[in-house]
């Protein structure tokens, strides 16, 4: 635009230069440059004005002033130049566009083909396998869903194509790396739980349309199951984890309720719990308890293990008692006498006593005893010996 104006301000001082009235009044030079020549026009010696529109000013013989046709054509067929001697720069010759070899501009061409790459780029889609893409009319409303494969749309910015991965399991962690997240139990204790959520876009249409903001409408959502769920169970069982798997359960079903009722367009795949820690404030008091309830339970293991013990010592004495008494009924002399034998074994076995009966019968020996006291007798050393 700068070369431009200075060709045309180049012009238009040629044009000052045939006379100082621009139509060609007064005295001055003409186009051969006589002094006293009347311009063109009819305006002669009396000084009137001319016609600037009638070659020679209406007389004959006389040449007209230079117009601008006329000095952008005395300037040769690149056009004007600046009066430095170059058209489009200082010295140099000005800016044009190549030209054909019959003659015509390459600018139409240059167009056209930056008009079919931009209709290629922006109206051929390639959606890969697992992926779904939605269509919006001028970037805002609405048009249509694509499905994997090549598809063809309007070229931007009629129609705007944006593409997501609706197969992926995405996941949510709650409350994020190094977050306390507090929750009240159903026995008015606190615990710091943390968790993930496992989901995917089941309907891109929906997840794109119905909700502002559809990943922080899943946090708030699972934060309030999470809070539900957990306050109904007590303090052990959620740090325990005797419960976590009926919370985890609770979590995912209400989740997805509310979802579905939002039109959300989201399917949560699963909830699981990472941490289940007292608050950081009180950890030590609560692991305390922890030793204390280990200790508590411990006992009463060994407690249950003795009641048991005795408990089957004195189920099978009653038993062995009711044979008993089933085979006294039966014979109760010699049952009587076996019973006698047997007590008297079990008695004698355990003294050093020796019962010299009268008679025929025969004394008693404690052997097993002799032989016992025997082994137990210090040997005398072999140095004692000799």
């Amino acid at each position: 635009m700068d070369g431009w104006r200075e060709r045309l301000g180049a012009g238009l001082k040629g044009l000052a230069m045939a006379g100082k009235n621009p139509w060609g009044g007064g005295s001055g030079s003409g186009d051969d440059g006589a002094p006293g020549n009347e311009g063109e026009g009819g305006g002669g010696e009396s000084g009137g004005p001319r016609n600037p529109w009638l070659p020679g000013g209406g007389e004959p013989g006389k040449r007209r002033s230079a117009s601008i046709e006329d000095i952008f054509k005395s300037r040769g067929p690149e056009g004007p130049r600046r009066a430095g001697g170059g058209g489009g720069g200082a010295g140099g010759p000005g800016f044009r566009f190549p030209e054909r070899p019959d003659g015509k501009s390459w600018v139409p061409v240059i167009f056209g083909g930056v008009a079919l790459v931009w209709l290629g780029v922006t109206s051929f889609h390639f959606v890969q396998p697992g992926e779904q893409a939605v269509v919006t009319w001028l970037g805002g409303k609405y048009y249509g869903t694509l499905d994997s494969g090549t598809n063809i749309t309007a070229p931007w910015p009629l129609h705007t194509v944006e593409k997501e991965n609706v197969t992926q399991v995405r996941l949510e962690e709650v409350p994020g790396t190094k977050t306390e997240k507090l929750i009240l139990t159903g026995d008015q204790n606190l615990v710091d739980l943390s968790y993930l959520i496992r989901w995917n876009i089941a309907d891109l249409t929906l997840y794109k349309f119905q909700l502002n903001d559809p990943r922080n409408a899943l946090l708030e959502i699972g934060e309030a199951a999470m809070r539900a769920a957990v306050a109904r169970q007590d303090l052990d069982s959620v740090l325990t984890g005797a419960g976590r798997a009926e919370i985890e359960q609770d979590v995912r079903m209400a989740m997805q309720a509310r979802l579905d009722a939002y039109r959300s367009g989201i399917s949560v795949q699963g909830i699981e719990i990472n941490k289940v820690d007292p608050p950081s404030r009180v950890e030590e008091a609560f692991k305390d308890v922890s030793s204390a309830q280990q200790d508590a339970d411990a006992n009463l293991n060994r407690a249950r293990a003795g009641a048991n013990q005795v408990l089957a010592r004195a189920q099978g004495d009653a038993s062995e008692f009711n044979n008993i008494y089933e085979e006294y009924k039966l014979a109760p002399e010699v049952t009587r006498r076996r019973l006698y034998y047997e007590t008297m074994e079990q008695i004698l076995s355990k003294t050093d006593k020796t019962i010299v009966e009268s008679g025929n019968v025969t004394p008693y020996l404690p052997l097993p005893e002799l032989k016992r006291r025997a082994q137990a007798a210090p040997q005398p050393s072999q140095a004692e010996g000799q």
